[in-house]
């Protein structure tokens, strides 16, 4: 009995010595556990200083990492110094998104010229903007008379512009894939929205059909939104379009500030934007100095355009009336008028001349410092802009906006959305010239009946308060296409404010 006691007591013992033995090896292997935690816990913390402390840039790493392996360190003290001298660029903050229910898709195709389309864009983003509906990178006109294959980011920053204004309005490349299958396959609702039309049109008239189709596409976008009558709320944002989101791409940005800067290194300039080109002539069917084969040459071409659909055309009352551009003729007897020096550059801010060297002869003897584009750059500078007329059109925006002086011969899309942009940079000076006076003034001066000092005198007196100053935008109900054009005057986002401007 002693023998089983006893090998029950031994048991207990081993028992008890193996129970204690476990909880040894748990506690060993908790305070393993929670050394390994630390140790991983620091690790963390240290490469996340590390990784902080380089990414603090030029004020701090140089400091604080100096004395760390070379891989935090610039081992090249000459690419230091390099470093050292280039400014830093702060960090560009973008606005917050604007948060709304999406109503549905607007596409667009513009349609025109640089300038027109360029407006158009800013009533469209405007549009889209209060009608809560996402906006589709604008399609550009491809199929005019300029045929320029240009893509919106050929000549505009696009992701500036979606970027810039996200704070009003959701912006994409492209439709959602599903929506864009059904865009491809023809089945998508378009139509030609209503000229000169109040917001309300789109709200009431247009929003209803983007909510029905999901997707609505604007086939035309020329004059579009009204001049006047709009809330003061759209008009701002017309102008923050663009004046702001509307940045050309940084190749024509940087080729502008180039010409810019060789124009400014021989003084003074004067832009004179001279729409004497052939399509404008076809178009208007003005032919002043032109002869026999020239004026057949643009008839010809006024009719094999079926969407220019004025075709049978009295040049000589149209010029009357002051709806054609003045010749390169007249351009020179009215900048002596106005006594421009002829010490001045004049840049040439347009197309070919039509008639080339033989009309700009007598503009050439009064002003001999002539230049364009293509005279102040090299042949390579230009290669890639080459049948791409919409980026030689933003060339000479860029220059037009810079000049001392602008001078249009005509008031198409180019010489308005200019004459607002200048107004909006500070009321730069800018000669608009009343091409009805001056023709009839013209013709008195060539027979005879003023003398040079008469016609000069009148030249002037008539153009003193034609220079781009603070004035309101003339308004004519009913007649959206006589009164003053939004982008060429918006008064609403100049300065002086809008109650101090003088009535014209």
């Amino acid at each position: 009995m002693c023998s089983v006691e006893g090998k029950v007591r031994k048991g207990g013992m081993r028992m008890g010595i193996m129970k204690s033995g476990g909880e040894r090896v748990e506690k060993l292997k908790s305070s393993r556990m929670k050394l390994w935690m630390i140790r991983a816990t620091a690790s963390v913390l240290l490469w996340t200083c590390i990784v902080q402390l380089t990414a603090v840039g030029e004020t701090w790493g140089p400091r604080v990492l100096k004395g760390w392996p070379s891989c935090f360190t610039h081992q090249d003290s000459s690419f230091s110094v390099i470093e050292d001298k280039v400014p830093s660029v702060p960090a560009r903050v973008l606005p917050p998104k604007r948060v709304y229910k999406n109503n549905g898709y607007l596409m667009v195709s513009c349609n025109g010229g640089l300038n027109q389309m360029r407006a158009a864009i800013c009533d469209m983003v405007t549009i889209a903007r209060y009608l809560n509906v996402t906006l589709i990178v604008p399609e550009l006109d491809k199929s005019s008379f300029w045929a320029d294959p240009s893509e919106f980011q050929d000549i505009f920053d696009v992701e500036h512009f979606i970027t810039s204004l996200r704070d009003e309005v959701r912006i994409l490349k492209e439709l959602p894939p599903r929506l864009k299958r059904r865009v491809e396959m023809g089945m998508v609702y378009s139509m030609p929205p209503i000229s000169w039309s109040d917001i309300s049109y789109y709200r009431n008239q247009i929003l209803p059909l983007i909510q029905k189709h999901k997707v609505v596409h604007l086939n035309r976008t020329d004059t579009r939104l009204a001049n006047n009558g709009q809330p003061l709320d759209v008009q701002k944002l017309r102008c923050r379009v663009n004046f702001s989101a509307l940045r050309f791409t940084s190749q024509i940005e940087n080729l502008g500030k180039r010409v810019i800067k060789l124009l400014r290194q021989n003084g003074p300039f004067i832009v004179l934007h001279l729409r004497y080109e052939m399509d404008m002539l076809a178009f208007s069917g003005c032919t002043q100095g032109c002869n026999n084969e020239e004026v057949e040459e643009l008839t010809r071409m006024r009719y094999a355009y079926p969407w220019w659909k004025e075709k049978i055309i009295n040049s000589d009352l149209k010029r009357k009336d002051g709806l054609c551009p003045l010749t390169p003729e007249e351009t020179a007897l009215i900048l002596r008028a106005l006594d421009i020096d002829n010490s001045y550059q004049i840049y040439i801010a347009a197309g070919e001349i039509y008639g080339g060297n033989r009309r700009m002869a007598s503009l050439a003897a009064s002003y001999p410092r002539l230049v364009r584009k293509e005279t102040l750059l090299e042949p390579s500078d230009l290669g890639f802009f080459q049948n791409h007329s919409s980026q030689m059109a933003a060339l000479d925006y860029l220059v037009s906006l810079e000049s001392d002086i602008f001078i249009p011969t005509y008031d198409g899309n180019m010489a308005k959305v200019v004459e607002g942009h200048r107004r909006f940079l500070g009321y730069k000076h800018t000669i608009l010239l009343d091409r009805r006076l001056l023709v009839d003034l013209i013709d008195q001066y060539n027979s005879g009946s003023l003398t040079w000092n008469e016609f000069s005198n009148v030249v002037k007196e008539s153009h003193a308060s034609h220079k781009g100053q603070p004035t309101r935008r003339s308004v004519i109900p009913d007649r959206p296409k006589e009164e003053d054009y939004f982008y060429a005057n918006p008064e609403e986002c100049l300065q002086p404010s809008y109650g101090q401007l003088r009535s014209t």
